[in-house]
This record gives structure tokens, C-alpha cells and sequence, in this order.
């Protein structure tokens, strides 16, 4: 696969659109310049990372002052990442060292969303996991084998848990097909994403090649995280009560944050000056999509 560009990610979100799920918008976004304007609108605020905190190992110019900014006007805060490379504590320390102060108990990653869901997708199964180098997969709570690393652990797993597409390639693509194709069982995928906003350029994400192995198989992937429910509903059950429609999901891409969060029934607000539309009209992308933020900012 290609490297891709948002034009290409865009056209490819729209083309598995009947796999995610549906909502309704508003007809107009209003708009604003920061999060800081929104403050009478939202009790809370739920954030994407990559486009929202930070664009690869960088964070965005003035997201850390805004949160402070926040938590000062008393809103609360959660991050909802679709990063299922690394376990909660991992993504905590990798935002103190951005410079923000977000807690364990204040990130949701789609990791633990999948993690926990497991034993509901395949009870007792053993599952080949496709994941970044050096994951031991302590923290998933089933039999789990490294399924680049371990002989045989692909065609011994009952169900394959695509986590991280950093190692990922299309010999290993062909060969899951394969399998996938001779003995069908349930692929459980904890990173919908199909593309990653980074410094200058876009990752393919397990969504991509996930979606790729649906077309082909005709057969439906399991995922957990944005924009799928299960990720929404463990996000807001850390928001103690807050109502919904004065819950904001901030992100920067419609396929995923705004869509997933106009379905979950939260209000939705995409920065637009990062991440997957940076540098680009996104009220084109919107109206061609049809979906509709609630709020249009242009930058955290």
C-alpha cells in the first residue's frame, strides 16, 4: 500500500462508510478560533490526540496552555486515543513529556477498549496479536502470542488482535488473508484508524488494512475505538454524569471523531488547522461527507 494523502483517506473513510456507524448533524457548524470560546457551550471535553494535542511527537502550538485554560474555567477533561500501540500508562508519560498533566484515570485508550471486549468477541480464546516491537502484552487480559514474532502463532490463534500497524506489511497482509480464507475467525481490531496524522506525512493504520481484509472476505472485523460506541461509552463513564449534549468530542477527522461523536449523541468540534485537513477547505470535505460538527475551530 501506498503512502497515502487526506485526499486518498478521505475517499477511502467514504467508501467503507457502511461499515461505521450513522448519525445525525447539524445543517451549518457555527465556528470559533480556539476551544477557549467554547467554554459556555461544554462541561467537558473529550480530545483526540494526534491533530488535537499533539501531530506525531510534537504538541501543538498552545494545547497545553489550553487545557490549563480549562481545567481553570472547572471542565473536565478525558483524551479518548485510537493509539493501541502502547498501554494507558505509556501514552500518560508520553503527554507529561509534551507538557500536558493528564492522569492515567483521564486517558481511554482503544487498547483497553478492545482489551476488555475480548473474551466477549471469542470466550477463552488464544489470540495472535499484531503489535508494535517489544510489546509483551502484559496488560491484555487474555492468552495472547507476538504474531510477527512467533512461529506458528498465526494459524494456532482461535482470533487475531491487530493492534499496531508499525511492523505490518503486505507479505504479512497476504499471508492473514490466507489464513483468514482457509479457517475464518473473528479479527478483532483495536485501532479503526485508517490513517495517522504525523510531522508532514500520514501512517496507515490497522483500520486500513483491516477494512482491506473485509472487501476481500466479505466478512465484518470486530472494532472497538472511534468511531465505534464501545470507545464513546468508556470515555464518557469516566465524565461522573455529565450530560451528554454538554459533552464536546474534539477531533480532527470526520470519519471518526465527528461522526463517532455525533452518534454517541455528544456535541462534536473539529480543529481544523491540524491534522488530516491542515492546510485544506474542510467545509469541501464536510459538505461532500455530510457530516457536520456541531463547532468548527481552527486550531485547540
Amino acid at each position: 500500500m501506498a503512502a497515502p494523502g487526506t485526499d486518498w483517506a478521505f475517499a477511502r473513510y467514504e467508501q467503507v462508510r457502511h461499515r461505521l456507524p450513522d448519525a445525525t448533524f447539524p445543517s451549518e457548524p457555527r465556528r470559533a478560533a480556539t476551544l477557549a470560546e467554547l467554554t459556555d457551550r461544554y462541561d467537558a471535553f473529550i480530545l483526540d490526540a494526534f491533530g488535537v494535542l499533539n501531530v506525531g511527537e510534537q504538541p501543538i502550538p498552545g494545547a497545553v496552555a489550553r487545557m490549563a485554560e480549562l481545567r481553570a474555567a472547572g471542565k473536565r477533561l478525558v483524551v479518548l486515543t485510537n493509539g493501541a500501540s502502547a498501554r494507558r500508562q505509556d501514552a500518560a508519560a508520553k503527554y507529561r513529556r509534551l507538557g500536558f498533566d493528564f492522569t492515567e484515570p483521564e486517558i481511554v485508550a482503544s487498547r483497553e477498549v478492545a482489551a476488555a471486549r475480548l473474551d466477549r468477541v471469542a470466550p477463552g480464546a488464544l489470540w495472535a496479536a499484531i503489535t508494535q516491537a517489544g510489546d509483551d502484552l502484559a496488560d491484555i487480559p487474555a492468552r495472547c502470542q507476538d504474531l510477527i514474532d512467533t512461529p506458528g502463532a498465526l494459524d494456532a490463534a482461535d482470533g487475531i488482535l491487530f493492534l499496531s500497524a508499525a511492523r505490518w506489511t503486505e507479505g504479512h497482509q497476504q499471508r492473514l488473508l490466507a489464513s483468514l480464507r482457509n479457517r475464518p475467525r473473528p479479527l478483532v481490531v483495536a485501532n479503526p484508524d485508517i490513517v495517522a496524522p504525523r510531522e508532514g506525512w500520514l501512517s496507515l493504520e490497522p483500520g486500513a488494512f483491516a477494512h482491506d481484509i473485509a472487501d476481500t472476505l466479505g466478512t465484518g472485523p470486530a472494532f472497538f475505538g472511534k468511531p465505534y460506541p464501545d470507545a464513546f461509552e468508556d470515555a464518557v463513564a469516566r465524565l461522573g454524569g455529565i450530560p451528554r449534549a454538554r459533552i464536546a468530542m474534539v477531533g480532527d477527522t470526520l470519519h471518526t471523531d465527528i461522526l463517532g461523536g455525533a452518534a454517541a449523541g455528544l456535541g462534536t468540534v473539529l480543529v481544523a488547522a491540524h491534522g488530516l485537513f491542515a492546510g485544506r477547505d474542510v467545509m469541501d470535505y464536510v459538505r461532500r461527507s455530510g457530516i457536520v460538527p456541531d463547532d468548527i475551530v481552527k486550531t485547540t
